[in-house]
């Protein structure tokens, strides 16, 4: 079930540790796709606090947000490009986008399958997609005090399974939030230095989310007419006995 689009931006607009967390996911990012000029870039669930920094260079943003969420103006400075969608129904043209950011929208639809594949109409050739989902072995998803706390946890191979399931090549994965989720200033004011460390031992410290880069995986096609691998040669005449001998008198 979807949060309510209030709720999600009271927590990452309005509270200390929502935009701590906005900014850890963000960064983890732009880390991975520094730049998305002349592109279009798309987010769906509450994906949006991620894209703005595609919002000068890329071609187009788009921030679908499914139905029982709900819609908010976004961004609030500027030509809003948010727009309310159904979760397996997007308002884009098949193979279109270059970049997806997926959060918040994959553990809490009651849909995944047919959400993946939505997601995989939607990508273009070379297209990649991130999802951003709550890990199962991490604090975050143990908490309703966030975001993270709701839907269904997934676990490195879980996700990886379900997302190569639908046609998805994992390319990157990655763990963080490593900061605790709790409001208290001893643990906000350690926070960055929670986060190097997670970084450092990831074992050790599992973090809230993980995030996980896919690209489209399409089937080579095949060569057309004589180029075509024959497995078995039509043998036309197959199944007629050979010319037997006249029998003499005959």
């Amino acid at each position: 079930m979807h949060l309510d689009v209030l709720d999600l931006q009271n927590f990452y607009y309005r509270s200390a540790l929502g935009r701590a967390a906005q900014k850890v996911i963000r960064d983890e990012l732009t880390g991975l796709w520094p730049e998305a000029k002349g592109q279009m870039v798309a987010g769906f669930g509450f994906a949006v606090p991620l894209l703005r920094p595609y919002l000068k260079d890329a071609r187009r943003v788009v921030g679908l947000m499914p139905g029982p969420q709900g819609v908010m103006r976004w961004p609030p400075d500027g030509k809003n490009v948010s727009v309310l969608c159904e979760d397996t129904l997007w308002p884009i043209e098949t193979g279109h986008v270059d970049k997806l950011v997926v959060m918040h929208g994959l553990e809490t639809t009651d849909q995944p399958a047919a959400l993946l594949d939505e997601v995989w109409r939607v990508l273009g050739p070379g297209g990649r997609a991130v999802f951003v989902v709550p890990n199962r072995a991490g604090l975050w998803s143990r908490s309703d005090k966030t975001p993270f706390g709701y839907g269904r946890p997934y676990s490195l191979g879980q996700l990886e399974a379900q997302l190569r399931k639908h046609r998805f090549l994992t390319e990157c994965t990655m763990s963080t939030l490593f900061q605790p989720p709790s409001t208290r200033r001893i643990w906000r004011k350690s926070a960055g230095f929670l986060e190097r460390m997670g970084h450092r031992m990831p074992l050790i410290a599992a973090g809230g989310v993980l995030i996980v880069e896919v690209s489209k995986q399409t089937v080579a096609p095949t060569r057309p007419g004589l180029g075509e691998t024959v497995k078995r040669p039509l043998r036309v005449l197959e199944g007629i006995g050979r010319p037997q001998p006249k029998p003499k008198g005959a």
